[in-house]
């Protein structure tokens, strides 16, 4: 017998009462079956309710041949009249995120000629395939008119129509389709047949954010946000644009503007470290010129700037180069020896300072777990 889905007719229903029917071992838990349910069940994109049914908590409900099962911590006596209640913040979260999706998915659709190929709801986002090129401009576009639609407050609706009505419904995504079919309404926004919780008027959806927008196969993947989710998210931007305004001084609607001009005078900074850098080392080269293989101890650099400081006073000592940055315990490294294969030299050398890294064609570059006296004492040996 198929389970009595109380959701169906009242997706704001959060307390039931209900007899159960069986109840089965599992590894973990036990399989609950009821005669009626308020518990939506995994399916369509949208996960399972959680909550309790009497004193047993219920963290997984499935669908299998109309007959739903919940997955218990404890078990439930067969033949009782047990006391469900759902969890209602998850619940009416779920109900947002998929309302929400089913207005943008309506109008993206129409819009652009398309279908929705794929709808997954996550604990944190809702991530969303279409098979258009939809760009993000669109996107945006097609969020305003959305955000519109939900502040106008249109009811929802569900029809259950026959095959023969079936047929002239101009609904989503229309596929051919037996026994009795849900179709979802969002008048003026979306038509689609769909099995799960929905909020009962557009407002209830708050407001949609679309968070993200990437290439995908054919089309695009949306990343949205609906209701609370884009509410807490709204909230957490403005609070760290606000932070770094005030960081830098400016209102938080001049926070790029300041950005822009601090990335513009670091780089002017950063070309004129490098100018001095190659300044200094191009003294140092000078200084160790022609005197053959050479060690040299330095505070901490980039990998780059290691490399470019071996790469100079190798042109100019005669041997070999190697260049360590850093502190005990851990060192920056690059060894050129130009035109000698210095492979076993490296292979030793990080055997014995606990380090890492390679090259080739007499260059090597990595990093060593050593201090100063044990890299010293390796190349005087």
């Amino acid at each position: 017998m198929e389970t009595l889905k109380l959701y169906y007719n009242d997706a704001f229903l959060s307390a039931f009462d209900a007899t159960v029917l069986s109840c089965e071992a599992l590894k973990k838990g036990f399989a609950v079956v009821l005669d009626r349910t308020a518990f939506y069940p995994e399916g369509g994109g949208q996960p399972c309710d959680w909550g309790t049914l009497g004193e047993a908590k219920v963290r997984d409900v499935q669908e299998k041949d109309g007959v739903i099962v919940h997955t218990c911590d404890k078990a439930l006596t067969v033949g009782e009249t047990v006391h469900g209640e759902i969890d209602w913040q998850r619940r009416f979260d779920h109900m947002q995120q998929h309302s929400g999706e089913h207005i943008v998915s309506g109008m993206l659709c129409a819009n652009y000629h398309c279908d929705n190929t794929g709808f997954h709801m996550g604990a944190e986002s809702v991530i969303i395939d279409y098979n258009a090129d939809i760009p993000w401009e669109g996107v945006l576009e097609i969020e305003r008119k959305a955000n519109a639609y939900i502040w106008e407050n249109h009811p929802f609706e569900v029809l259950w129509p026959s095959a023969e009505e079936l047929k002239t419904l101009p609904y989503r995504s229309k596929k051919e389709r037996t026994g009795a079919v849900r179709i979802t309404v969002f008048p003026g926004a979306d038509m689609c047949a769909c099995c799960g919780t929905h909020v009962a008027h557009s407002g209830q959806v708050g407001l949609v954010k679309f968070i993200g927008w990437q290439k995908f196969r054919d089309g695009v993947r949306l990343e949205l946000l609906c209701g609370q989710r884009a509410l807490r998210c709204l909230a957490q931007s403005w609070e760290q644009n606000r932070a770094i305004g005030q960081a830098l001084s400016v209102k938080p609607e001049k926070t790029f503007a300041a950005v822009e001009r601090l990335q513009n005078e670091l780089a002017a900074v950063r070309a004129k470290a490098d100018r001095l850098e190659e300044d200094a080392f191009a003294r140092i080269a000078k200084a160790h010129a022609g005197a053959g293989d050479v060690l040299l101890l330095r505070e901490e650099m980039s990998s780059d700037g290691v490399r470019r400081l071996c790469d100079a006073v190798s042109a100019q000592c005669g041997g070999r180069c190697a260049v360590f940055a850093g502190a005990d315990g851990g060192y920056k490294y690059a060894v050129i020896h130009p035109g000698q294969d210095i492979s076993a030299l490296i292979k030793h050398m990080n055997q014995a300072l606990n380090g890492r890294g390679g090259g080739r064609d007499g260059f090597a570059q990595g990093s060593v777990a050593a201090t100063a006296e044990e890299i010293r004492a390796f190349f005087d040996c």
